[in-house]
């Protein structure tokens, strides 16, 4: 998007809806699609003297598999993202998604989407995940679920005893 075709002078400010393309994130080796992949996001532009200062604000719904059971998840993250860009002014106050009046909004918001993830997507609040044994999914069997324990390895000599 290019901010000077907004045409704003210092101090003012412009509120632009925007559509936004954004891209499936992988973590820990599973891949998150947002749905739908364009979303609708609002972005509020004000001049500063000698750039601008952003906020970008969006919904986006993400599904794939759930981190414990590996069965359909989804979340929705509301995000609100801001950014100061002050050519001159040092590397702290410059965002890395302006380039002169281009903001490249794409980026920004796949960025701002990868720091709201949750560090795990569940199917639901209360899931059990798979057994650590047989990878049984906890969710779907009795409450009985279980296995015998199996035997402690610092008696495993013991085994091989005859009492004859």
């Amino acid at each position: 998007m290019e901010l000077g075709r907004l045409g704003l002078v210092s101090g003012e400010g412009r509120r632009v809806d925007v559509d936004v393309m954004l891209d499936g994130l992988e973590f820990g080796g599973e891949r998150y699609e947002p749905v739908p992949s364009i979303v609708s996001a609002r972005l509020d532009v004000a001049r500063t003297v000698s750039g601008y200062s952003l906020r970008l604000r969006l919904e986006a719904r993400v599904s794939g598999p759930c981190t414990r059971c590996l069965a359909d998840a989804a979340v929705v993250l509301g995000i609100d993202a801001r950014e100061v860009d002050q050519p001159g002014a040092g590397e702290e106050v410059r965002s890395p998604y302006v380039d002169g009046d281009e903001l490249d909004v794409h980026s920004w918001a796949r960025d701002a989407l990868a720091l709201a993830m949750p560090t795990q997507i569940l199917c639901r609040e209360d899931c059990l995940g798979l057994c650590a044994v047989c990878g049984e999914d906890l969710n779907a069997t009795a409450d009985g679920h279980g296995h015998e324990p199996a035997p402690d390895p610092r008696w495993s000599k013991l085994s091989e005893l005859r009492l004859d």
